[in-house]
């Protein structure tokens, strides 16, 4: 019994320092978006190539990209950062079958355990997109919900991309839970859901500046560029200026 109790004595100062680690590491990354998703998603998924895109368009707009650093659509996101030469950040994390880390991360930090991983994710995002993925998806895509809705955490967008694939289960979320009244309507309204990239990136930057925007002040809301914009670098590009971000 004292080998266990000094075992568990010595387990605190782990994680104290994961901890200490990630704190010191990603405490000036600036304005972030969290992207989550499968990592059992190929490079020729759709998801893979619209996970690229977003990544992309997120760098372009001043926003560093936060993933779980493996591979499939962790992978894609940080790849997509680097080709918008933003900031790619990735959290692995150390599994009884290892996680190979993916060789697209300019900031790699690795945990032993899931709940302090999961800090980070949140205390340095300025959003969340939440890719197609399995149980560890859900896992942060419901997780957010709840500490928003519970004002545990301070609200943030919530993208949800891929209509097909979360439509069963939003189907049941509104027909089931809000019917049921375990959730109330307007808890609907705590994440959107788009196909698009380009709407995912204009939805957190039109969060952002009305998060922003002084108590008070009435100024017309900036025009989000046209859907047929030149292709390109600049393509989606929608100013969000990092001293204007809400943290």
């Amino acid at each position: 019994m004292e080998d266990l109790a000094g075992s568990e004595t010595w387990r605190v100062f782990r994680i104290m320092s994961e901890f200490v680690e990630g704190f010191e590491s990603l405490s000036h990354i600036g304005p972030a978006i969290t992207i989550f998703g499968s990592a059992r998603t190929g490079k020729n998924d759709k998801f893979y190539k619209k996970t690229l895109e977003v990544a992309e368009l997120l760098a372009r707009n001043g926003f560093a990209v936060i993933s779980g650093g493996g591979p499939g659509i962790m992978e894609a996101a940080n790849h997509g950062a680097q080709k918008g030469k933003g900031l790619s950040v990735g959290l692995n994390i150390m599994l009884p079958m290892e996680q190979k880390p993916n060789r697209f991360q300019d900031k790699s930090l690795t945990f032993r355990y899931f709940f302090v991983r999961k800090v980070m994710f949140v205390k340095y995002a300025s959003g969340y997109i939440i890719m197609p993925g399995g149980f560890g998806t859900l896992d942060e895509f419901f997780e957010s919900l709840t500490l928003i809705q519970t004002g545990k955490l301070r609200r943030f967008p919530v993208v949800l991309m891929g209509k097909k694939f979360w439509g069963g289960l939003l189907d049941w979320v509104k027909n089931t839970m809000v019917r049921e009244g375990m959730i109330s309507p307007a808890d609907l309204d705590l994440f959107h859901v788009t196909d698009d990239p380009e709407d995912a990136l204009a939805h957190i930057v039109a969060f952002h500046e009305k998060q922003a925007r002084p108590v008070g002040e009435r100024r017309e809301r900036n025009r989000l560029p046209p859907k047929n914009m030149e292709s390109g670098k600049a393509k989606g590009k929608i100013t969000a200026p990092r001293a204007r971000v809400a943290k």
